[in-house]
């Protein structure tokens, strides 16, 4: 089982939604990069079950996870070390007794099955390592990569939301109007119900109550826009910029799809109209290289799996994409820094 991901910033992760622990190793992290304790704590904060931001709004699973990351190794007196750095979060409201039922009848839409085939023996409990809580070690991951890249890449700024909810939509005019706006664009994220910057904001978490009280979910779409892009990341052919983006976030659990720029809209249009877009078609990237504009990526999300009663006796998202943000954004933290190292490579 393969369980880590990038090639010169290289995180793997381990641990099971009810086990004692999960956690992640950090290697490839230069030494004398600042560990900011505060940024990975309001990562974790952004990302836990129980969060008050969401769960106050009824759009989240209730499980209640303190995630109090406990940094093992790598990390002395506040700067990296440029050894690997180990870091763990203990469990602490792991309800088993909800899942002894899927251990002999697997959930449609889950890994439960493929999972026992696959390997012969798997743990039902929460999903076990395809839980969605395995994203945690992601997440401290893209902390640690956020980390160095303030100190490689000081004007990035990676900033996801919830750009489409079911039904529900966040227009281009919105997304602009959003970002010609001064300020924390994360924070102000966090600030909308179910991170989805709208007017229909409401709307949104209204609809997603209902969804919850019926036992019924619902996908949705991540959008995330970097700032401040260096010139040149990305290694053609095989790890090319787009590549590496697209497997990091298609290893997400629940994704359903990736684009870039226009993505799917530029297989209908014609090359007369299309080519004069813009920048902006493009997304960031020509020929798998970063051009310094703006990177504008979606990944869309397939609806919850744990529906009507399953859903109704245990504790699960309504819809996964709110969650899911500061996941995306860990993961395109990982891709960047690993490419800003593998420049490093390009020239004598």
């Amino acid at each position: 089982m393969s369980n880590s991901f990038g090639l010169q910033f290289r995180i793997t992760s381990f641990g099971e939604s009810h086990g004692a622990a999960l956690g992640v190793v950090i290697d490839g992290c230069p030494a004398g990069v600042t560990w900011n304790e505060s940024l990975l704590a309001q990562d974790l904060e952004r990302r836990r079950p129980g969060a008050s931001a969401l769960a106050g709004n009824a759009v989240v699973s209730p499980r209640q996870e303190m995630d109090q990351p406990e940094v093992l190794s790598g990390v002395f007196e506040g700067l990296t070390l440029g050894t690997p750095i180990a870091v763990t979060v203990r469990n602490q409201d792991a309800r088993s007794q909800d899942y002894q039922k899927i251990a002999k009848a697997p959930r449609a839409g889950h890994a439960d099955d493929v999972w026992r085939e696959k390997f012969g023996h798997s743990d039902p409990r929460g999903g076990g390592r395809s839980s969605g809580r395995e994203t945690l070690a992601r997440v401290i991951g893209g902390a640690a990569a956020k980390m160095f890249l303030k100190s490689a890449a000081p004007d990035l700024r990676i900033t996801g939301f919830s750009s489409r909810i079911g039904p529900f939509e966040v227009n281009a005019n919105d997304e602009e109007n959003f970002f010609a706006g001064p300020g924390d664009w994360v924070q102000q994220v966090d600030a909308h119900a179910a991170r989805f910057i709208s007017s229909r904001h409401d709307e949104v978490q209204s609809y997603l109550r209902g969804l919850q009280e019926k036992g019924d979910s619902v996908g949705g779409t991540v959008t995330v826009r970097v700032k401040g892009m260096p010139l040149s990341l990305g290694q053609p052919v095989f790890h090319k910029l787009k590549a590496d983006l697209a497997a990091a976030m298609m290893s997400v659990g629940a994704t359903s799809g990736f684009e870039i720029g226009a993505g799917f809209e530029a297989s209908r249009a014609l090359g007369s109209e299309f080519h004069r877009g813009g920048e902006a078609v493009y997304g960031g990237i020509r020929g798998g290289i970063s051009t310094g504009e703006d990177l504008v990526l979606r990944v869309h999300f397939k609806p919850t799996s744990s529906i009507l009663d399953v859903a109704k006796q245990g504790r699960h998202d309504p819809c996964i994409v709110p969650r899911a943000v500061p996941v995306i954004e860990a993961m395109t933290a990982l891709v960047l820094a690993d490419h800003v190292l593998l420049r490093r490579l390009d020239q004598i």
